[in-house]
């Protein structure tokens, strides 16, 4: 079993910047492969990025590439999703998630066998 916690949304003005964490905890949570996902209530849950076990290989969206960026800490067990000029678009329900799958990174959600409760980001025009 792993459990995911997220912190870090908010609200915040187009331009600015935001990260997002997310503590695993769990005896095997460092075998997993992590990604963060993010929806809009009525739309399905769309993948952000990923990173695998070792933090040598990350993913991205189109959407967010050279925005975003995702990071490991393996001691703390803690992914974080860093976040740059962000858009109105960018609003949405922040979920982390891991996955026994490691490379190449998984872009499916139903490839993710955990999932965190979400935190929600809000981006003001």
């Amino acid at each position: 079993q792993v459990q995911l916690v997220e912190s870090g949304g908010g609200l915040v003005e187009a331009g600015g910047s935001l990260r997002l964490s997310c503590a695993a905890s769990g005896r095997t949570a460092s075998t997993y492969g992590m990604g963060w996902f993010r929806q809009v209530q009525g739309n399905e849950r769309e993948f952000v990025g990923g990173i695998s076990r070792s933090s040598d290989f990350t993913a991205y969206a189109d959407s967010v590439k050279g925005r975003f960026t995702i990071s490991r800490d393996a001691a703390k067990n803690t992914v974080y999703l860093q976040m740059n000029s962000l858009k109105p678009e960018d609003t949405a329900l922040y979920y982390c998630a891991a996955t026994p799958y490691n490379l190449p990174i998984a872009r499916r959600a139903n490839l993710y066998n955990y999932w965190g409760q979400g935190t929600q980001v809000t981006v003001s025009s």
